[in-house]
C-alpha cells in the first residue's frame, strides 16, 4: 500500500483536535484507504482498537438504520476514553449532520468523515459546526505517486509509465492492481456509470436521462476547451433537441457536485477581476475521456493541460485561466502570497510555437514566476521565463 504522505501530513496536525476532519473527493480516489492509513497512524501512536469505531455507509445494512439507533450503537462503544470515529461516504446517511453534531457534544470523540459530494459542507453541518471542521480534498493518484508505487527510477520506465498515465488516468485501484487495458476500461466504465447514475441522475432526480448523458459526453469531449452554452445549444439542435441555459448550468453544477468535473473561471490579468463567462471544464481524472472517446493521445495538448490543472489543485493552489487582451494564459495558480503562471504545450516544435507560448508573457509585467511546460527535453528557458519538462515537473 502506498502511503499518501502528502495527505497524511495535512491531516496529522488536526488529530486529537476538536475539529471534524472531512476527506472529500470523487468516488474511488482513495479516501477509504487514506482513512485506514489514519487508523494505522493512530494505532502506531498507541490508540487501542476498542477506541476506534468505523462505519461504511455504502453498506446498505448500516445505511438503512435510523440515526437514533446508530447513535445508541456508537454510544455503547464509549467507555470514557476518547473514541475515534470514522464514517465513510457519510452523505449516504439521511440526517447525518444531526448525528455528527450530537456526537461532538455528547462524548469525547475525534471524528473523521469521507464524502463524494462537494456540497457535503454546504448544508446544515456547516451551520451546526461552523468553524469546527477542516476539509481535505483527495484526488486520484498523481504521476509522482504512481512512480513511487512502482519504484521506477530509470527514465525509460518513467516515460513508459507516463504514456500509461496519459491513457488511463490515476485511479488508485488501476495502478495498485496493475490492471491490463481491458480490465482498466471495465473498471472505468463501471465507475463512470456509477457516478452518472448514483451521484447525479438519482440524487438530483434527472428525468431526461438520454439528454443528460449526451450533454455529459459533450462536456467530456470538449474538456479543456472554452465552454459556451450557445455552442452546446447548436450541437443539440442538429438532432432537434432543445435545452435552456438554466438546465445546462444545472447539469454542470451537478457534475461538479459529484466531483466528476471542475469549472474554472477566467481572470482578467490587466483588470484584476474574475470573469463569469468563457469558462473551461476539466475532468477530475482524464482516464474517463480515454474510456469514452479513446483519443487522449490524439488530443494530447488538452490532456496535458488537464493533467497540469489537477496537479496544481493537488498541490493546494487555487487556479484560474488568465486572460490578457485577446490572448490566454493557461493557468494562474495562487496559494497564500504565492502566485505562478503556466503555459502548457505538447512540444515546442518550431519558432512559431515557442513565440506563442513564451510571447504571451510579454504583457504580464509583475515579477511572479512564469513557466512553460512541455514534453521537450531541451531547455528553452528565456528572458526569465522558466521552461520545464512536464514529467520532471510532475515528479518534483
Amino acid at each position: 500500500m502506498l502511503l499518501r504522505l502528502n495527505y497524511l501530513k495535512r491531516i496529522e496536525p488536526f488529530i486529537d483536535k476538536d475539529i471534524v476532519k472531512i476527506l472529500t473527493g470523487i468516488r474511488r480516489s482513495g479516501k477509504s484507504t487514506l482513512m485506514q492509513q489514519v487508523r494505522d497512524l493512530l494505532s502506531a501512536k498507541g490508540i487501542s482498537d476498542d477506541q476506534i469505531y468505523s462505519v461504511n455507509f455504502e453498506d446498505l445494512r448500516i445505511r438503512s438504520k435510523q440515526i437514533d439507533d446508530l447513535n445508541k450503537e456508537i454510544l455503547s462503544h464509549y467507555t470514557g476514553k476518547r473514541l475515534y470515529l470514522f464514517f465513510d461516504e457519510i452523505q449516504e446517511l439521511d440526517r447525518w449532520e444531526e448525528l455528527i453534531s450530537s456526537l461532538r457534544v455528547t462524548i469525547d470523540s475525534d471524528i473523521y468523515l469521507t464524502g463524494s459530494n462537494s456540497r457535503l459542507m454546504s448544508g446544515e453541518l456547516a451551520t451546526l459546526i461552523a468553524g469546527r471542521y477542516v476539509e481535505i480534498k483527495v484526488y486520484t493518484f498523481s504521476f509522482r505517486e504512481i512512480i513511487e508505487l512502482n519504484h521506477f527510477d530509470r527514465r525509460q520506465d518513467v516515460e513508459r509509465a507516463f504514456q500509461n498515465f496519459i491513457r488511463f488516468g490515476g485511479f488508485p485501484f488501476i495502478h495498485r492492481n496493475q490492471l491490463d487495458p481491458r480490465a482498466t476500461f471495465d473498471y472505468l466504465k463501471d465507475l463512470y456509470n456509477s457516478i452518472i447514475l448514483k451521484d447525479i441522475i438519482q440524487r438530483y432526480g434527472i428525468r431526461d436521462v438520454e439528454l443528460f448523458e449526451r450533454i455529459m459526453l459533450y462536456f467530456i469531449e470538449n474538456m479543456a476547451n472554452t465552454f459556451s452554452s450557445g455552442n452546446l445549444t447548436k450541437y443539440l439542435k442538429q438532432d432537434k433537441r432543445k435545452i435552456s441555459n438554466e438546465t445546462i448550468y444545472n447539469y454542470i453544477s451537478y457534475s461538479e457536485d459529484s466531483m466528476l468535473m471542475k469549472r474554472v473561471s477566467r481572470e482578467d490579468i490587466k483588470g484584476k477581476e474574475i470573469l463569469k463567462f468563457q469558462e473551461k471544464l476539466y475532468l477530475s481524472d482524464h482516464g474517463f475521456r480515454e474510456l469514452i472517446f479513446g483519443s487522449n493521445q490524439r488530443d494530447i495538448n488538452r490532456v496535458l493541460e488537464n493533467v497540469v490543472f489537477i496537479e496544481l489543485l493537488r498541490r493546494g493552489y487555487e487556479v484560474t485561466v488568465g486572460k490578457i487582451d485577446n490572448r490566454e494564459i493557461d493557468f494562474i495558480a495562487k496559494k497564500s502570497e504565492e502566485k505562478l503562471y503556466f503555459q502548457v504545450a505538447y512540444l515546442l516544435a518550431d519558432a512559431d510555437v515557442v513565440n506563442r507560448e513564451f510571447g504571451v508573457y510579454q504583457e504580464v509585467f509583475d515579477n511572479y514566476p512564469k513557466y512553460v511546460l512541455s514534453m521537450d527535453q531541451t531547455d528553452f528557458s528565456q528572458e526569465g521565463i522558466i521552461h520545464k519538462n512536464i514529467l520532471d515537473w510532475l515528479v518534483e
